[in-house]
């Protein structure tokens, strides 16, 4: 990656963090010097030099930049560190605003989760991933997981496994080849790990024949089922989802019974 080509989407990143271009664009100035002027930094980022002063002035008031009040000034960029802690901290704390503003605006209803027969769709690995580690956080007794694609074992999903495991709910994972169920027994040795023999999970190796990514079924009654065309792009957002939950809803009934193929065996909540 060229230099340029990195400050580019080091600007980019920033503005997504809240700073406006030319705060973002002196700050990465200041960054490529030990200390500069208003000039100095003008000439680097391209920023009109009137305009330096006023961004100057708001990354000062945010902690980005100290001021050396000489004539000219002199200003200098903290350290990577400090940078990033507080860029952190902000961008924590607009979420954290964020969820208190939609909690406050949620509509609340009641369901019956028994009678539920709606089926959501999900599209792109980090939703369905975040979706996956938010229900295994919710579970109460038990979280089987059917691991398909080896590339969806990351540390967040072996950290939310391992809260599961230390809760002593029961955790059961399947493997869909030797190499996935050695991975799972080497990260979570406190769950109960097996080879599934469930053939129809992978489909062929084609781009038009969907395989299924990963199949989670938590309390026997909230299920999440990925799928991907093991031929697609490795840039394309090939993962997709389905996301069910109650006892009597069809699709989750349909799928817990084919799994207890699969799953070790234990009574059914349905029947």
């Amino acid at each position: 990656m060229t230099q340029d080509r990195t400050t580019d989407e080091a600007i980019s990143l920033l503005q997504d963090l809240g700073l406006q271009e030319y705060e973002a664009r002196c700050f990465m100035a200041l960054n490529k010097l030990p200390t500069g002027t208003a000039k100095e930094i003008h000439e680097i980022s391209e920023v009109p030099r009137t305009r330096v002063y006023d961004a100057i002035r708001v990354l000062e008031s945010q902690g980005l930049v100290e001021v050396q009040h000489s004539s000219p000034q002199v200003y200098r960029a903290v350290g990577t560190d400090e940078a990033t802690r507080i860029l952190r901290l902000r961008y924590n704390d607009r979420v954290d605003t964020l969820e208190t503003h939609l909690q406050n605006t949620k509509t609340e209803t009641v369901e019956d989760d028994n009678y539920v027969q709606e089926v959501w769709s999900l599209s792109g690995h980090d939703a369905i991933e975040s979706r996956t580690l938010e229900l295994i956080g919710e579970a109460d007794s038990e979280v089987a997981l059917l691991v398909v694609d080896e590339g969806i074992l990351s540390e967040s999903l072996f950290d939310a496994l391992r809260t599961a495991t230390d809760r002593d709910l029961s955790v059961v994972l399947g493997g869909q080849s030797e190499s996935v169920t050695r991975s799972l027994e080497r990260t979570l040795p406190g769950g109960h790990v097996f080879e599934t023999g469930l053939d129809w999970l992978t489909g062929a190796e084609s781009d038009d024949e969907v395989a299924i990514s990963r199949i989670l079924l938590v309390d026997r009654e909230t299920l999440l089922i990925g799928s991907y065309y093991p031929g697609s792009e490795v840039d394309d957002p090939a993962e997709q989802a389905v996301f069910a939950r109650g006892l009597q809803n069809g699709v989750v009934v349909l799928l817990r019974r084919l799994l207890t193929a699969g799953l070790p065996p234990v009574k059914d909540p349905g029947q």
